[in-house]
């Protein structure tokens, strides 16, 4: 039969078009809609709010300006988009450090005293409020929190030049009241560094992501690779078909096979995608053998819940795993995107969904010194039930086709 006659059959065509369809809009919307309005969807981006002034308050204040100034910015949570954490100096740097917060705005000691000598003939001291960024959270998720931090800063700024103004009355010059109206300087200074080879804050997403490949790929390739071995699958390779005699095994022996073969070669992926990334590309990274055994295991876990799946959906299976572990996980995995700053269905897939998991523990790793407080031990805790799932879920519908009969279809003599 010629191909000309093939393609005149509509049925041919039904199940691909709408097939494809489907997946071409559904990427498209789960893809895009995390990602086209990060500031409008921006809602409570924790920040840190510090006032380390010591000054005593000006003539008729009960405060101190530092005082007046936090009050008031924690007052305002820019419209929903900040949420406002009144933490002493000690405390924000340890939310940094942990990568609780995305950033921090901090009113320096002395800062009532140099801006009260603006008014003072000679003064040099120029005010100055800090602004602390935290780039291991993502080079977005930091300059969203910067955005926020200097505007609000700039604000203070200006309610203090029309506070100074008014105090000199109508007596200041044109150039003095100009330099009034807006005196603090704002300085932005990173408040957590992380190492110059770590992507802008992103190496641990992409890290992540490879792993979760690894697995992934590794999963569907031991799974074709098991079935074809086995003479349930055929083996074509460009004009060559072979095809193997059947071994009779039943289902749940055969994903034994494939989830003992994933614990083994998973320990290979996972540790060339670390001497790849770190010794051969250079990201840097600490904790190396912390690294290794978490990068195995999480690899270990994508592998085994991928054969878990196949093992149930049969030929969907790879469909439906590339959804579970990366177009869902993608966009709700919160290393881009910062979960405030996508849509409520992404930060409710993101309390499951693997990526996210994964990624929290990779950033805690490269950038946050191992911590567990930084999102390690969720990690640590999201890999064990993803695994436990993956064995009870696989061995669950391959003991149930069992049980039910429903052997695998034999392949045809050639």
């Amino acid at each position: 039969m010629r191909a000309a006659t093939l393609v005149r059959r509509p049925r041919l065509w039904l199940v691909p078009t709408i097939l494809t369809g489907l997946l071409a809009l559904l990427l498209s919307l789960l893809y895009m809609g995390g990602v086209v309005h990060p500031g409008q969807d921006l809602r409570h981006l924790p920040i840190a709010l510090v006032n380390d002034d010591t000054g005593a308050p000006p003539p008729g204040r009960k405060e101190n300006l530092g005082a007046q100034i936090t009050a008031a910015i924690g007052a305002d949570d820019a419209g929903g988009k900040a949420q406002w954490r009144r933490l002493t100096r000690a405390q924000a740097q340890d939310q940094l450090d942990s990568g609780k917060v995305y950033g921090a705005l901090v009113v320096p000691a002395g800062f009532t005293d140099s801006v009260t000598a603006l008014t003072t003939a000679g003064a040099r001291r120029t005010p100055t409020i800090n602004v602390l960024t935290n780039p291991g959270k993502g080079s977005l998720g930091s300059s969203l929190a910067s955005q926020i931090t200097t505007q609000a800063a700039r604000q203070a700024s200006q309610a203090i030049g029309k506070q100074l103004t008014a105090s000199l009355g109508t007596s200041v010059n044109p150039t003095t009241k100009l330099l009034l109206a807006d005196p603090v300087k704002i300085a932005t200074v990173v408040g957590h560094p992380i190492g110059t080879h770590s992507g802008l804050g992103l190496s641990a997403f992409y890290y992540t992501l490879l792993l979760v490949l690894a697995g992934f790929m590794g999963g569907n390739v031991i799974s074709n690779g098991v079935d074809t071995a086995l003479g349930y699958a055929d083996n074509e390779i460009g004009p060559w078909h072979t095809r193997r005699p059947t071994v009779p095994v039943n289902r749940t022996q055969t994903l034994l096979v494939k989830m003992v073969m994933t614990a083994g070669i998973a320990l290979l992926s996972s540790s060339l995608v670390l001497v790849a990334c770190v010794a051969i590309l250079g990201m840097d990274a600490s904790h190396i053998p912390l690294l290794w055994v978490y990068s195995y295991c999480a690899c270990l876990a994508v592998g085994l819940g991928v054969q878990a799946i196949n093992a149930a959906f049969g030929g969907l299976g790879q469909l439906v795993s590339m959804f579970v572990f990366i177009v869902l996980g993608l966009p709700s995995s919160g290393a881009t995107i910062p979960l405030q700053a996508v849509p409520g269905f992404y930060r409710f897939l993101a309390h499951f969904e693997p990526m996210r998991q994964l990624s929290d523990g990779t950033r805690a790793i490269l950038y946050f010194g191992a911590r567990g407080d930084a999102g390690l031990d969720r990690a640590w805790l999201m890999i064990a039930i993803g695994t436990v799932l993956a064995l009870v879920f696989g061995f669950a519908m391959t003991g149930y086709y069992d049980r039910k009969g429903h052997k695998r279809l034999t392949p045809q003599p050639a």
